[in-house]
């Protein structure tokens, strides 16, 4: 299946929400875990057992599991083994972005499925100029993956770059967005190159139907509600949003059922509203 018909039938199935796991210090230390090696394998196995088959999308922040060296990439392999091809899709959160064949080999590392990191999708940053994202593309598509480029994310600092205006008259976040309505124009059900687009990013004239997925942080605990999702998606099919949240579901922990329940109870809340 092409990574549009997966995230559509995964969000159907079981909803928009995409859980981040994200093992900074503070979460460990919430979750009675030392900051060490043991603490992330017991804090990402216990997610693995949450999540697995039981949400759409599940979303590993890298730079948490990088912070412990080799020993904690080798986490992160087992988490994105364990998680994948159970109906759930991975979306590692990396925002990776060079050019040739650095660009190249990030590609391969991330999605190529003979890649012991291979997962469904990842974030790539297009601030090297969108042309140097060529790699992560070409490879998404031999590989049936997807690729969510940063346009208008939630951070207060963002605007001073993605709102400036390029010599044809579009924001840099508009250029972005438009580049990649044009790479899926005809795919169906959807395109496999999405946005980031935040929650909290307030008013906005650009165009976000560009026919892929859009990846939306911010949701919960960083102030996003349902009212936003509505006034800024509500024209778009749902099966294309995908709705991140960390700690509103994290902070459940670190019982697997309760974290289980705490996305489960999310996405019912998403699917009513």
């Amino acid at each position: 299946m092409s990574f549009g018909s997966r995230v559509q039938a995964a969000s159907l199935a079981y909803g928009p929400v995409c859980v981040g796991i994200d093992p900074h210090p503070g979460l460990l230390e919430q979750w009675g875990l030392e900051d060490s090696i043991e603490g992330l394998e017991r804090f990402a196995a216990t997610c693995v057992e949450a999540f697995a088959g039981q949400v759409a999308f599940v979303k590993p922040q890298s730079a948490f599991f990088e912070r412990f060296g080799s020993r904690g990439v080798a986490v992160l392999e087992r988490t994105i083994a364990d998680l994948r091809h159970t109906g759930s899709l991975v979306v590692l959160d990396i925002k990776r972005g060079d050019i040739g064949s650095t660009a190249a080999a990030y590609a391969t590392a991330y999605l190529d499925e003979d890649s012991p990191m291979a997962v469904d999708a990842v974030t790539v940053s297009p601030y090297l100029g969108f042309g140097t994202l060529t790699p992560f593309f070409a490879t998404a598509e031999l590989n049936d993956a997807g690729v969510f480029v940063l346009a208008l994310t939630s951070n207060p600092e963002a605007p001073q770059v993605q709102h400036a205006v390029t010599e044809s008259g579009r924001t840099v976040a508009g250029s972005v967005l438009a580049q990649l309505k044009a790479a899926n124009e005809g795919l169906e059900p959807m395109g496999p190159l999405g946005a980031v687009v935040g929650a909290t990013i307030g008013e906005t004239d650009e165009d976000l139907d560009i026919g892929g997925p859009l990846l939306i942080p911010g949701f919960g605990a960083q102030g996003g509600g349902t009212g936003d999702l509505d006034r800024l998606f509500g024209h778009l099919p749902p099966e294309r949003l995908l709705v991140s949240t960390s700690r509103s579901v994290l902070s459940a922990g670190p019982d697997a059922g309760a974290l289980r329940a705490a996305a489960l109870d999310l996405n019912e809340q998403l699917r009513r509203s």
